[in-house]
């Protein structure tokens, strides 16, 4: 609808001015499966004929090489589901083996060469780029099908709790350029997300502990129940438990759902971002460590020091941040990492860089969310570098 701009006061723009306006709704489905090429489980078959019943469609599909590592007959069953499902399906070519965790996104060549196979494929609008893998698989293969031909049906598979329960149900998409995490990206949803809890059973105990971290910083921003459960059943999350593996996936993706979809900025136009709490540091760590810290694993220490200095800061109640520390450490996870006293030349902290990074990657005010109590978050727009360095200090204090 266009509309001519003559009465209001507030614009300083001219009544030559029309305003371009319209709304477009997106939803998707996020299926929570098992064994999701099996021939007698149809999830991936109704994804891919939601739209369109009558057709065979086009599907081109790339996997993580961890996973297919892991899982040897991977490959075979796709195939298989492939063919048993003919008259619907249509695999141009074999399942194609990217590499998975940050190379993938931080050498350019793997976003060029999947493209490539796109373009020799002749995949087009309305077929179907499907990724099995991690995060940063599905952050690749989503940038790729996002700009090809301004947007490809894109398909996710996520193998990790990571991805599962937080990455894999988001609307973003990136790769890493100029030593920036997600320097080039689109804000793009997925067709259709299929979450197969099998899959987390091929990974080792590090990255299963990994993603936990996303359930418990969601739960601290978002729902103290959701805490709370975390706290009683972390037994059975430390051992992996089936049943409770699930139900915290599950959970953590649908509050991660619920901010997407109803926290009013999907495409993050504005500068909060209440689901990157404790990322600010987190991010700046995996990069200097060259990511050999799991993303998970640094958001836990992102989360242990912004916890403390939310106490510091007189926001949340004194013993409140050694809770959130018990429930991480008991977990699994390690809340200390030698990066956090890594200095520059000038004898500033190196990990202090990331501030302005995440300022610059919000792209206008500095907005870190911190914390005023369990369940609930609150946006600051500055941080305090002497209570920085109290709260790294008290972090290393815990470990000795």
């Amino acid at each position: 609808m266009l509309t001519k701009n003559k009465n209001d006061k507030n614009s300083i723009l001219n009544s030559n001015t029309f305003w371009q306006k319209f709304e477009v709704p997106y939803e998707f489905p996020v299926v929570f499966t098992e064994n999701i090429f099996d021939v007698n489980n149809h999830d991936f078959l109704n994804v891919i004929n939601r739209l369109e019943k009558n057709k065979r469609h086009k599907l081109i599909i790339f996997v993580d090489d961890g996973i297919e590592h892991i899982n040897k007959t991977l490959i075979t069953k796709i195939k298989e589901y492939i063919n048993y499902y003919s008259e619907n399906l249509n695999l141009v070519t074999d399942p194609i083996s990217i590499p998975g965790g940050e190379k993938i996104k931080s050498e350019l060549y793997f976003v060029e060469e999947m493209m490539s196979k796109l373009n020799q494929h002749h995949i087009d609008r309305h077929s179907y780029v499907v990724a099995i893998g991690g995060g940063a698989v599905l952050d690749a293969v989503g940038l790729i099908a996002a700009t090809t031909h301004r947007g490809v049906r894109h398909i996710r598979i996520p193998t990790t709790v990571l991805s599962q329960n937080d990455s894999g149900v988001g609307v973003k998409n990136g790769v890493n350029l100029y030593g920036s995490k997600n320097y080039v990206g689109t804000f793009s949803p997925p067709f259709a997300v299929l979450n197969d809890i099998n899959f987390i059973y091929d990974l080792t105990e590090r990255d299963k502990i990994s993603g936990m971290a996303e359930a418990v910083k969601v739960a601290l921003i978002r729902d103290k129940n959701f805490f709370e459960w975390i706290e009683t059943n972390s037994n059975k999350l430390a051992l992996f438990n089936k049943n409770e593996m699930i139900e915290m996936i599950k959970k953590c993706a649908q509050l991660h759902m619920h901010q997407i979809g109803y926290g009013g900025d999907p495409f993050e136009f504005g500068s909060a971002r209440p689901l990157d709490f404790g990322h600010w540091s987190a991010h700046k760590l995996e990069s200097m460590t060259k990511y050999r810290l799991r993303h998970g694993e640094a958001v836990a220490i992102g989360i242990a020091l912004d916890a403390r200095y939310s106490v510091l800061k007189g926001l949340l109640k004194e013993g409140l941040e050694d809770r959130i520390c018990f429930l991480l450490e008991h977990i699994g996870f390690k809340l200390w990492h030698s990066g956090l006293e890594t200095k520059n030349s000038d004898g500033s902290l190196e990990i202090i860089k990331g501030i302005e990074d995440f300022r610059e990657h919000l792209g206008g005010e500095l907005t870190i969310t911190l914390l005023t109590n369990i369940g609930i978050g609150v946006e600051v727009n500055e941080m305090d570098l002497k209570l920085i360095k109290e709260s790294i200090d008290w972090l290393k204090s815990r470990e000795s």
